[in-house]
This record gives C-alpha cells, sequence and structure tokens, in this order.
C-alpha cells in the first residue's frame, strides 16, 4: 500500500525547520542545513529514509556540469507538477538566472509564502513573491501526497 501523505503535514514538518542556520550540505533540523539538506529533512520526517543519498557537492556543482541534476533527481522518486499549478507542500525548483540550471529549492506553503535555507541566513518561510515565480522552473509532489 503506498505511503499516503497530506499537504498540511509537509508544510507542517517545513515549518519546524524554520531557524535551523544555513549549513553546506547539512541536513539536521536545529543544527543546519542547505536548501537540499531541507528538503531532505522534510522527506525523512513525512515518509521515512531517503530514497538516495546526495553526492558531495560544491557551492558552484550546477556551473561545473551544466545538467539539470536535482530536477532529474526529483523526477525519480516525485511526481512532477506544472510550475504554474503548485499546491502547498510541493517542492520547487529554481534558476538564479535565465539559462542557469535550476539549483535553489524550496518547499511551497498554503499561504502564497515557501520555506527555504539559503546562504547566509536561517531557513525562513517568506512570500512567493513575482520575483520568485519568474526564476520557478520545476516543481515537485512528494510521493503519496493527497
Amino acid at each position: 500500500m503506498p505511503h499516503l501523505l497530506t499537504r498540511a503535514a509537509v508544510i507542517a514538518e517545513a515549518r519546524r525547520w524554520i531557524g535551523t542556520p544555513y549549513r553546506h550540505q547539512a541536513s539536521v533540523r536545529g543544527h543546519g542545513c542547505d536548501c537540499l539538506g531541507l528538503v531532505r529533512g522534510v522527506w525523512r520526517g513525512c515518509i521515512g529514509p531517503e530514497p538516495e543519498a546526495p553526492p558531495p557537492y560544491a557551492p558552484d556543482w550546477a556551473e561545473a556540469t551544466g545538467d539539470e541534476t536535482l530536477a532529474a533527481a526529483a523526477l525519480r522518486h516525485m511526481a512532477a507538477v506544472a510550475p504554474d499549478a503548485i499546491s502547498g507542500g510541493d517542492v520547487m525548483l529554481f534558476r538564479w538566472r535565465a539559462g542557469c540550471v535550476a539549483k535553489h529549492i524550496a518547499i511551497a506553503t498554503d499561504d502564497g509564502t515557501m520555506i527555504h535555507a539559503h546562504d547566509g541566513a536561517s531557513v525562513c518561510e517568506v512570500a512567493l513573491a513575482p520575483w520568485w515565480r519568474r526564476r520557478l522552473a520545476f516543481a515537485f509532489s512528494f510521493p503519496g501526497v493527497i
């Protein structure tokens, strides 16, 4: 039987990470995470063990390869969602600039906000403002989300 997961549970778990300091490659609530580490931690909190471990990565990994590595990994384990049809609890993947690889991840809420981690700040909930919406490249739902 597939795991059933509510969008409210995903959002609640993501909000538990608010205030976690930014730490590159980390994924420990309250101690440190990066944007990928936040999504990995929400996965563990809502579903269980991660389906695959990420390889070590440098802050400039996307620029070095040019591959849509995060989008490909998400597609292996999550359902694709049209970026203009996101709902609370969906995972969003952004490009910093047009033509760049999508490498920033956040989790949508039902309140027009998103929860994310970024260098120099703690995990926070911010408005999903037009600046972010213009950069949204991919979106995904956790498996079994209802």
